[in-house]
């Protein structure tokens, strides 16, 4: 007979692992590519030391002479917070009676739970990924008197977001029903003006350090960057359709300058387009090739070149994945009671939650052997 205490035994025994591995390596396929570690994680912070530059003892000299004087290589520590990442599935008392009798049923009843975690971890994941930790969604903003957003790639029908002011005061929590991506509106509770900024409700300025935080900004891992030029990343604005020369410079001019490899292009819907434009206009195959966790991608002289909707618009990114580092206190695991109870029901319902946790941040060691090419048109 299937009881609360099967559920826990199963989602603890049965189903953490599982879970784990898929949101690990089939949430997102630049994740599949970024190192998992539990170093240089202290207390409630990361601190790691960065090397920039090479070591400077060498030299050429004289067959009797002084030997050439020597100097260690540079450092830089870099310092962030272990960010909260939640997910939490939900099981109501009458699902479960209703599966008592059917181990089938039940098995079938924490799949679609778990499919569900899985498909909004797939999101919102992939979203902070190529953020700037801030949570920022998107902005309101006055179109000749009708208020539309300023871009709805990281939105989606049953977000909840919070509504903010522009002098920082929230106004209040609603979930979007509706997105008219073709508009640029919502369909929500209460109005928006063309004031408000949109975060995921709890997650303003709480969210990983990902890589839009590296192009963005004065300072990243509490390091001023105009002190320490290698914290300045490569940039340029194409304004117009991408070729594979604006691409080579940008790679070349990463390894030149800073002994960095591109191994990964990340390109929002406007760059593949045009970068898939480019190519059949020169009579050009374009490859394509499997990625680990099963993605699919298309190929650039042997390098991935992968579309995803969270890059911004008109931009590509060109990265050294082996640079980046996910730095965690540990993987995803439940929350506990004191008891070791992992069902907690929802006070005042008839209803039970689970909650997987992971603290962790993303800590990129050579910000300036990473590029991004922007204004990218078809």
């Amino acid at each position: 007979m299937v009881t609360l205490q099967n559920a826990e035994n199963a989602l603890k025994s049965v189903y953490l692992g599982t879970v784990t591995d898929l949101l690990n390596t089939h949430v997102n396929p630049l994740l599949t590519k970024i190192e998992q570690t539990t170093s240089d994680v202290w207390g409630k912070e990361i601190r790691t030391a960065a090397k920039f530059g090479i070591n400077g003892g060498v030299g050429a000299g004289d067959e009797d002479g002084s030997l050439p004087t020597a100097h260690g290589n540079n450092y830089l520590q870099f310092v962030t917070t272990l960010k909260n990442l939640y997910g939490q599935i939900e099981i109501s008392d009458k699902a479960i009676r209703a599966s008592a009798e059917g181990k089938g049923a039940f098995t079938d009843l924490l799949n679609a739970e778990l499919e569900g975690l899985l498909n909004a971890s797939k999101f919102n994941l992939g979203r902070m990924l190529y953020g700037d930790g801030s949570g920022l969604l998107a902005t309101y903003v006055d179109k000749g008197g009708d208020v539309v957003l300023d871009s709805t790639r990281n939105l989606v029908e049953g977000l909840v977001v919070d509504m903010y002011a522009n002098n920082g005061a929230r106004k209040g929590t609603s979930r979007i029903r509706y997105v008219d991506r073709k508009n640029k509106k919502l369909v929500l509770d209460g109005s928006p003006s063309a004031t408000d900024t949109l975060y995921v409700q709890g997650s303003k300025d709480k969210e990983i350090t990902g890589i839009g935080a590296l192009f963005k900004g004065t300072s990243i891992y509490g390091v001023e960057k105009s002190k320490h030029p290698f914290l300045n990343p490569y940039t340029k604005d194409v304004g117009g359709a991408i070729d594979e020369i604006v691409i080579q410079e940008a790679i070349d001019a990463l390894e030149n300058e800073a002994g960095s490899t591109v191994d990964f292009i990340a390109c929002s819907q406007e760059a593949k387009y045009s970068f898939i434009e480019y190519m059949s206009s020169y009579k050009r195959n374009i490859d394509v090739m499997e990625l680990e966790g099963g993605f699919k991608t298309l190929s650039y002289n042997g390098l991935p070149l992968v579309y995803d909707r969270f890059v911004p618009e008109g931009a590509m990114y060109l990265l050294n994945t082996k640079a980046f580092k996910l730095h965690q206190l540990c993987d995803w695991r439940f929350l506990e009671t004191e008891n070791g109870k992992i069902l907690r029901q929802n006070q005042g319902k008839p209803t039970y939650t689970a909650t997987l946790v992971k603290y962790c941040d993303l800590i990129c060691q050579k910000p300036n052997g990473q590029a991004m090419l922007t204004g990218i048109t078809r």
